[in-house]
């Protein structure tokens, strides 16, 4: 870090299991990959390169190794697994990460029709040979998955290999566990976090009050994906507690601290 300052969340080394930041990578230019690595690869676990960008990003090879040479996985978005599948063309796709030496995957079924029990065979299959992060829930706003499905289909895909299982938003942050305005379904995510534990998924949170939620809820080193390259700095903030939203979330105040009157003098915890 720049500087040192006390009391701090502690935050999980890399290579992380939890505490994960995932970066949505749309279309980055390899010298825009060169200036992000640059700033703050020490906060990114893993780059998804999203949707199926990857077939007409130019070069696409040298931005790949800019991210590896950086120490951060990339892999290819669930949309292109999904194209590559309902294509007969999986094969294709394990030669496609053999030739860019990529390790990590995600299966996902979040767009076309792909039974449980498919995607837990394809899941225990490639994980014999790749990380494998699956996603669970519909990209269809309109569609409304019970609890009851979630908490079974992520039990499922993680004894059938899964490292994590990612809990669908979208990039727009309006589908799965959120609501078509964005808002959190706390309800639903109660019931998952009570039967799984929050180490073995990865919410996708893109907007900040969505992470403010899910850092207030299960603390500094929950993961969190779908970031926007430009937001990783701010989110780890938040983690830290180095933003207004999560300032007071991670510093404990005795009484009679001076600080604390100042808080009190001041108002600042008139929500309490």
């Amino acid at each position: 870090m720049s500087f040192s300052l006390k009391n701090l969340p502690e935050r999980s080394a890399k290579p992380r299991t939890e505490g994960i930041t995932l970066v949505l990578d749309k279309g980055y230019s390899i010298r825009q990959v060169e200036d992000l690595v640059d700033v703050c690869s020490k906060h990114i676990d893993i780059v998804k390169l999203g949707r199926g960008t990857s077939y007409v990003t130019q070069g696409l090879e040298e931005k790949i190794k800019v991210y590896q040479n950086a120490g951060i996985p990339v892999y290819f978005g669930g949309t292109l697994f999904e194209a590559d599948l309902m294509r007969n063309q999986l094969s294709d796709y394990r030669k496609l990460m053999e030739h860019y030496e990529i390790s990590h995957l995600e299966v996902s079924n979040g767009t076309i029709l792909l039974s449980d029990n498919k995607k837990q065979a394809i899941i225990k299959e490639l994980s014999s040979d790749y990380t494998v992060y699956s996603e669970v829930g519909s990209k269809n706003p309109n569609e409304i998955i019970p609890p009851y499905k979630w908490v079974r289909t992520i039990q499922q895909e993680l004894e059938a290999g899964s490292e994590k299982v990612i809990c669908e938003a979208r990039e727009s942050g309006t589908v799965g566990m959120f609501r078509p305005n964005g808002e959190i379904r706390s309800g639903l995510l109660e019931e998952i976090t009570d039967q799984i534990p929050a180490k073995y998924l990865l919410f996708e949170a893109p907007k900040k009050e969505q992470q403010v939620w899910f850092i207030r809820k299960y603390g500094s080193n929950v993961n969190l994906g779908n970031i926007q390259p430009e937001e990783v700095i701010p989110l780890e903030t938040l983690r830290l507690g180095l933003r207004g939203d999560t300032l007071l979330d991670f510093y404990s105040l005795g009484k009679g601290n001076e600080l604390d009157q100042v808080i009190k003098a001041t108002g600042m915890n008139d929500n309490e």
